[in-house]
């Protein structure tokens, strides 16, 4: 029998978010977490805000609006805020009842630099690391570090010599006409008008130079779980300069742990630096006609530095979740601090992925 197609619902109607959201559905993990992480950070949020004054949007909601953003592709704080005011699953997310309005996208510019004060992100992300090794899902012992370039949305354009005062009028102020030929161009002289920060590089020989940033995770190598993760300049020191820097504020202790790189990070330097950190450089021999490896036989013989080669690839697994799905195959702001912290809840809402797929049906 064919169903007829009512012109007017029901006037009144009650009806909550958690109705639904289907009992397995694999958000109902990633929130769990995500608020045994949240109140953990109660203190911090606390000290954020004002005792008197106007409530303002939780942090807790603007934090989990941002793992929304990253676990379902949406490009921008814009068009997050539309889809919040009729997807069901977004309130649920936030714990916003029916009648509750989306709020505006400028509640996350205005609250972006009291998140960066705090340091919110990165307190966020370990707790969600701590909980990983609490679980014991992550190894004590051996990690991989790589580096990758997010490209900036700065246009090309933009990069003129540091000196110029851009007084001469564009012919077409919304994409002016400019001739780059014959003109030599690099990090020294120019830099971008609109994002400073941006730096030209490339991704390798016969690769277009573009605008961009560079990238840096640490990651065990027991379930592929992201220890930190770095925004920096792409300087072309930056790979080994980051990788350094999230071994001290991570890893470095009493215990030997291992390190897998590509050849990349195959220096004389950098591996000088490890072995003083008590760690073990697993990195890929880096032998041409004109040197050789930092790496010796006592390292590149042992079955542990072919195991730490083999696993090592699987931080590619990490940036290509991060451009396709988490959306940061460019950047969403401008300046290392907003895109600093950017990264950091990209890779909790990578991490709060794997660890709920890693934990189902444990409890």
């Amino acid at each position: 029998m064919r169903g007829e197609n009512p012109k007017q619902s029901s006037m009144v109607m009650l009806i909550s978010p958690e109705s639904r959201v289907p009992a397995t559905h694999p958000l109902r993990a990633i929130k769990k977490l995500a608020d045994e992480a949240l109140r953990e950070l109660s203190p911090t949020f606390d000290k954020m805000y004002s005792a008197v004054g106007r409530p303002s949007i939780p942090p807790e909601r603007l934090l989990k609006s941002m793992l929304l953003m990253a676990l379902y592709t949406v490009r921008s704080e814009r068009l997050f805020c539309e889809q919040l005011d009729y997807n069901l699953l977004f309130r649920w997310f936030l714990d916003m009842d029916m009648v509750e309005g989306s709020f505006v996208p400028t509640v996350f510019t205005h609250n972006r630099d009291r998140l960066l004060a705090h340091d919110v992100a990165r307190e966020f992300l370990l707790a969600i690391v701590a909980k990983a090794r609490k679980a014991k899902l992550m190894s004590h012992e051996h990690f991989t570090v790589d580096g990758t370039l997010i490209e900036s949305w700065a246009s090309l354009k933009s990069f003129k010599k540091k000196d110029d005062d851009d007084s001469t009028p564009p012919d077409d102020p919304g994409n002016p006409s400019v001739d780059f030929h014959g003109e030599k161009r690099s990090n020294e002289t120019h830099e971008s008008k609109t994002d400073p920060d941006a730096k030209l590089a490339r991704k390798g020989n016969g690769k277009e130079a573009k605008l961009s940033y560079s990238a840096h995770a640490l990651m065990e190598n027991r379930n592929g779980l992201i220890v930190d993760l770095q925004v920096d300049v792409a300087d072309g020191r930056a790979e080994r300069r980051n990788a350094l820097e999230m071994l001290d504020n991570n890893l470095v202790g009493g215990r030997r742990i291992s390190l897998g790189a590509d050849k990349g990070y195959d220096t004389r330097e950098f591996v000088a630096e490890c072995r003083a950190r008590n760690v073990t450089p697993h990195v890929a021999q880096n032998i041409t006609t004109n040197r050789g490896s930092m790496i010796d036989g006592r390292t590149s013989r042992s079955p542990a530095y072919a195991i730490s080669q083999r696993v090592r690839k699987r931080v590619e697994e990490i940036f290509g979740w991060m451009k396709t799905v988490g959306g940061f195959r460019k950047t969403r702001y401008v300046g290392l601090g907003a895109n600093q912290l950017a990264a950091y809840m990209i890779a909790a809402a990578y991490n709060l992925l794997r660890v709920s797929r890693l934990t189902e049906g444990a409890a």
